[in-house]
């Protein structure tokens, strides 16, 4: 019995490290204009699977910018993102996808489950920005903190906002 308990525990255990890791958890950190940036979420694969435009993720519909938990988005001090004004704090990074463009979202609530319980009104600043393409196919979607901004990468999908 004592066996088999084991067993069953190292099989679960496996399971489970095998389900997390389908979307690891990642942390990119950049420093912008004096600015420090930190920013965590879960990286999806595609998979053989149209997900930008997709089921999964559908023009038009709020995405929580990742997979599992809400995308946080940290600074230490006041920054414009696209030339609006964003203060210091700690926010859940939503956004719109479409076709040529995107809503980037900052929302006072970080720290929530996907985008299940997102509240528009919740909302401190929200933003568009044209799409592109990457210059090669994308499998595991990615963020980058660059020199003058954020970049978003995923399939075939491009995205960047400004911050100064």
């Amino acid at each position: 019995m004592k066996k088999v308990s084991i067993l069953l525990f190292g099989v679960l255990l496996f399971s489970a490290q095998c389900y997390s890791q389908k979307s690891p958890p990642a942390k990119v950190e950049g420093e912008i204009g004096g600015t420090s940036v930190k920013i965590s979420y879960h990286q999806p694969s595609a998979r053989g699977r149209t997900m930008i435009g997709g089921e999964k993720v559908p023009y038009g519909k709020v995405w929580r910018t990742g997979a599992n938990n809400a995308t946080t988005f940290e600074i230490n001090k006041d920054i414009k993102v696209e030339g609006k004004k964003l203060a210091q704090g700690k926010y859940a990074l939503f956004t719109i996808p479409g076709e040529k463009e995107w809503t980037i979202i900052f929302n006072s609530v970080p720290d929530q489950w996907g985008a299940y319980d997102y509240d528009e009104s919740k909302d401190v600043l929200r933003v568009k920005v044209k799409s592109g393409k990457p210059s090669e196919y994308v499998e595991t979607f990615n963020i980058s903190v660059e020199d003058a901004g954020i970049m978003l990468a995923w399939e075939n999908s491009l995205v960047k906002f400004g911050i100064e």
